[in-house]
């Protein structure tokens, strides 16, 4: 019998190293993309390296007070996409890997961008496939029908439509998962808490929970080396 492992995740601006863990582990990689838009979040901006530092990089949202997820749009207006490309050149230009994926990393400051869960989506299954992941089937929350309601019956509805029988949930998400009503519809449930690997890195000392692209310019093709290290026990049976 076939075993359908799934997890549902919150689509995030050049996410960590985790975020692309979890994507490897499972067979359908679900983009909660219908569910509150939160400024201050993952969902716009990310933290890099520069001189043993950490620095943010914040994608601009125009104001809509109660917006999900996919109904946020980029302030085009300010001139972000040149404020980003800059600062991670100028941040990892003399990083080992470098000149390999700054083509790639760059085209997405030269393509024009309205709503920021386009600007997600593409970056994440990019750079699944520059880190040679196992690619899951990626599907949006928003594509699939039935009970829109949130916490755990939404998500519980969403691997029943899928015919999920394992779920992976991460740190944040334990505080709102019952871990009953899992175990009442038949799915397995995992924690999933990712052992972040120490990896070389420009500068004195190392500096955790950065955006992958920091992972990627530092090791290369290595990089999913660290990322099944991280993954490795990661999964804990509830």
């Amino acid at each position: 019998m076939n075993y359908i492992r799934a997890t549902i995740y919150q689509p995030s601006y050049l996410p960590w190293s985790g975020f692309f863990g979890m994507i490897d582990l499972v067979d359908v990689f679900v983009l909660f993309d219908d569910v509150q838009f939160v400024k201050d979040s993952w969902h716009r901006r990310n933290k890099l390296k520069f001189q043993d530092s950490e620095k943010w990089i914040s994608v601009p949202i125009i104001k809509n007070f109660g917006q999900k997820i996919n109904q946020a749009k980029i302030n085009n207006s300010i001139n972000w996409k040149n404020d980003h490309a800059n600062k991670i050149y100028s941040y990892y230009n003399k990083a080992p890997f470098y000149d390999d994926y700054e083509s790639k990393i760059h085209s997405y400051y030269e393509s024009e961008w309205e709503y920021l869960v386009d600007l997600n989506i593409t970056i994440i299954k990019d750079i699944s496939k520059i880190l040679g992941l196992k690619m899951p089937q990626f599907i949006k929350s928003s594509e699939i029908d039935g009970d829109k309601s949130q916490k755990t019956d939404r998500i519980l509805n969403i691997l029943g439509e899928l015919g999920a029988d394992e779920s992976l949930v991460g740190p944040t998400a334990r505080k709102y998962t019952d871990k009953q009503e899992f175990a009442d519809k038949n799915i397995e449930l995992y924690w999933y808490d990712f052992n972040h690997p120490v990896y070389p890195q420009l500068g004195e000392k190392f500096i955790p929970y950065l955006s992958v692209i920091d992972l990627i310019f530092n090791t290369g093709e290595d990089a999913i080396n660290y990322i099944r290290k991280g993954t490795s026990n990661a999964l804990k049976s509830v």
